[in-house]
């Protein structure tokens, strides 16, 4: 008290509730450096990047792109340089522009409706583009909205188009934006077979309910593509290729004999090498769908969904197990009138629908022997390949109306479309945010009429034939400077990740047991990633990266 009795001090009660904490914005700054402050200041004042010009008009003439507030001093600059511009600048200052929409602003710009008039070279056109697309006020917007912006405030002959053709060969928006054009390639219909049973389908029904005391929640179809007879056989998703073999020897070679050609898709049981050995033996040719285009096999895809259908109506109506009503289900369906054929797929294949409640009023009994029974089959494939015809005709008519056709020549750079439930399995790419396109990949061959031979990287693990649709055309930017590759650089563009250095060693201790980890700095990501792993595992899993160590000590032969 004696020492604050000094000093002229008036001594007030605070009370406790009111005794808060100060913040940060009402404590004074103790500490002022007027040269750090203006050192701030004007490193600030280099980053301001955004200017306007006011005119007679009193309307902007030009706004600045990011990090150039002197793009309009140096159009002004170029325009002195430029002949046709430096002849408007003569008609005007000599008084015979009046009628002209050219006018200067105060500062000497050439304008045009109040618009900067942007003369042709020294990349003022290619840099004005590039900032209205690329940078981070303009993310990449399409060409009609890119061209309204830039007309706002620029203008030169033919903006337009440099506008369409800058967007069009942007890498990133080949890759990222979805494409709103119809599918390309059109309908290509699959030959008319010959005969019954000689051109078959196959496809699987999966994720069926395994019932209590049964094994099969799959069923196979088979589908002959001219009668359109469909065996259904109840499989399980696990079965091996040698169990489906002999499955089709007794259910379908038994009864149809041995047939030319079979139509799928790419399932790992009909691309396995039993399955084609055995079919290149009995001497049947496999056609196979191009990856990711189940159209191919248009068949049985609609007979599995008519089917599923049908199998859902007998659960709902009758209960029961699934595989109880199958024979009922393929009887029905197979007895029952088809449209592209125009009768039901029994009277195709025995020149007459089988019996059932509806035609038991028949009197007498149908007998047809001999030379009219063959005339009579004969009549039947030949309306039934009539029919086939027209159907096949109405359908190419129908969806080439939606579809374009797309023709690329060897050599030619495309991209790959990704499918969104592949994608992380197939390419590598992971989450919403992944792009659409990858590649681009360059055509080696065309195979058909609407597919392509594409040379991918050896470790994708995926058949190199897609159909057109799957396709995008790269559009190569002449501007465009390739990076320089990287040595560790994998072919599908990713960095390898792996263990890059040991760090220290320790000794995890637990109840009974004792156990050496080893921290280890993972890359991953193009970062750093520090974890501690089990010194023996570690071991087992990177023997590799022992040895280089141990190389790299100079003749010495301990390792970490």
């Amino acid at each position: 008290m004696e020492f604050i009795a000094d000093y002229d001090v008036k001594i007030q009660y605070h009370p406790g509730k009111a005794n808060v904490v100060v913040d940060a914005l009402s404590r004074r700054k103790t500490s002022i450096s007027i040269e750090k402050d203006l050192e701030t200041l004007g490193h600030e004042l280099k980053l301001v990047s955004l200017s306007a010009l006011e005119g007679e008009s009193s309307e902007r003439l030009g706004l600045q792109a990011i990090n150039k507030a002197n793009l309009v001093q140096w159009i002004r600059e170029k325009q002195q340089k430029d002949d046709k511009i430096t002849k408007i600048i003569t008609r005007i200052q000599e008084g015979e522009g009046d009628n002209e929409e050219y006018h200067l602003a105060e500062d000497g710009t050439v304008l045009l409706q109040s618009r900067i008039t942007v003369p042709e070279g020294e990349q003022l056109r290619e840099e004005i583009l590039r900032m209205a697309h690329q940078s981070t006020l303009s993310i990449h917007p399409g060409s009609t909205k890119m061209y309204k912006d830039i007309r706002r405030y620029y203008h030169w002959p033919g903006m337009k188009r440099a506008v369409a053709r800058y967007v069009s060969q942007c890498q990133v928006c080949q890759q990222i934006k979805a494409e709103h054009q119809v599918p390309g390639g059109l309908l290509q219909n699959l030959p008319i077979p010959e005969w019954k049973w000689d051109s078959i389908a196959m496809d699987f029904i999966t994720g069926l309910p395994i019932a209590r005391g049964r094994l099969n929640n799959t069923i196979w179809v088979i589908v002959d593509r001219l009668t359109k007879v469909t065996h259904l056989l109840p499989v399980r998703d696990t079965d091996k290729v040698e169990i489906l073999t002999d499955l089709y020897i007794k259910k379908i070679v038994r009864l149809h004999g041995v047939p030319t050609d079979i139509v799928s898709d790419r399932d790992p049981r009909f691309t396995a090498r039993f399955w084609q050995a055995l079919q290149g033996a009995l001497g049947t040719e496999l056609h196979m769908s191009t990856a990711f285009h189940p159209e191919t096999d248009g068949q049985t895809e609609r007979t599995i969904r008519t089917l599923e259908d049908m199998l859902r109506l007998c659960i709902l109506d009758w209960a029961g197990m699934w595989e109880d009503h199958l024979p009922l289900i393929e009887f029905s369906y197979n007895n029952s009138y088809h449209s592209s054929i125009g009768m039901s797929p029994y009277e195709a294949l025995y020149g007459r629908p089988c019996r059932t409640p509806l035609c038991w009023t028949e009197i007498g009994e149908r007998r047809v022997f001999g030379l009219p029974m063959i005339e009579k089959t004969m009549e039947k494939l030949q309306t039934i390949r009539a029919n086939m015809k027209k159907a096949q005709d109405q359908q190419k008519k129908y969806v080439d109306q939606n579809r374009r056709e797309v023709i690329f020549t060897i050599g030619d750079w495309v991209y790959l479309k990704v499918s969104a439930q592949k994608g992380k399995d197939r390419f590598g790419r992971v989450g919403k945010l992944a792009v659409r396109f990858i590649g681009p990949y360059r055509v080696i061959g065309r195979v058909g009429e609407v597919a392509y031979r594409l040379d991918l990287p050896a470790d994708m693990n995926l058949h190199p034939v897609f159909h057109v649709s799957m396709l995008w055309r790269h559009i190569q930017n002449p501007n465009a400077i390739e990076p320089e590759r990287v040595e560790e650089l994998q072919p599908n563009l990713t960095i390898p990740e792996g263990p890059v250095r040991l760090g220290i060693r320790r000794l995890r201790k637990l109840k009974n047991l004792e156990i050496p980890q080893i921290q280890v700095f993972w890359e991953r990501q193009n970062r750093e990633v520090i974890t501690w792993e089990d010194e023996e595992h570690f071991r087992r899993s990177y023997p590799e990266f022992y040895e280089q160590r141990s190389s790299t000590k100079g003749g010495e032969t301990s390792q970490p």
